[in-house]
């Protein structure tokens, strides 16, 4: 009776979404309207810019290391043209690293993405502004992640608003100004519509992805 109450129990945890892999929804996330970006084994509905080996696929999270360059979503969830949208990935960083998760942006050739916000992606970094900074525009200036660990970040647009999440703790709450004009060096960071980039930073930075989903907004 016991042996059997046992099998019931984890079976009823696995049935809630207990154990799923990190790259695989639960039914309650699914019926929430989440959907997955990355399969945790290939780079399907992804394209990678200017240094492609920059980016891997080990033990199901995406490696970046290498020199410049970003691996845009190109895959067919709201057609990789999102305006209002929860974005949430697990993250883990290696000392003295530095990575973004670029949004609203679109696929370039080379160089930083013109188009759209960066959401830092930074723990040890020399560079002070730390992870769910919006990079150049609203600063945070805390280490709220360690290195070496995973962490959840998740950036929530709606509107003019944008919100940064390290776990449930709200980092950054920023809304865009009406009419907002921009420095020269960051006219394209306005709120619009567009996809996803992952950024890889230089040769000397490490910084690992998975686990990586949206879910649409009105």
């Amino acid at each position: 009776m016991k042996t059997t109450r046992l099998f019931l129990l984890f079976g009823a945890l696995a049935m809630s979404g207990y154990g799923a892999s990190p790259n695989e929804l639960t039914r309650s996330e699914v019926q929430d309207g989440w959907q997955l970006l990355f399969d945790g084994r290939s780079f399907a509905g992804w394209q990678a810019n200017e240094s492609p080996d920059t980016f891997k696929v080990e033990d199901g999270a995406i490696v970046v290391n290498g020199p410049r360059a970003h691996l845009f979503y190109t895959g067919p969830v709201a057609k990789h043209d999102f305006r209002n949208f929860e974005l949430q990935l697990e993250a883990m960083t290696y000392p003295n690293s530095n990575s973004g998760v670029y949004f609203h942006t679109a696929f370039q050739e080379k160089g930083w993405p013109a188009k759209g916000y960066e959401i830092q992606v930074n723990n040890s970094h020399r560079d002070p502004k730390r992870t769910a900074s919006v990079w150049g525009i609203e600063e945070n200036l805390e280490t709220v992640a360690p290195d070496e660990t995973w962490f959840t970040l998740r950036i929530r647009v709606e509107g003019r608003r944008i919100r940064t999440f390290v776990g449930d703790r709200l980092i950054v709450d920023y809304t865009e100004p009406e009419g907002v004009e921009r420095p020269k060096q960051f006219a394209g960071r306005v709120l619009s519509s567009g996809t996803f980039a992952l950024q890889g930073h230089d040769p000397a930075s490490k910084v690992k992805f998975r686990s990586i989903k949206v879910r649409v907004l009105p």
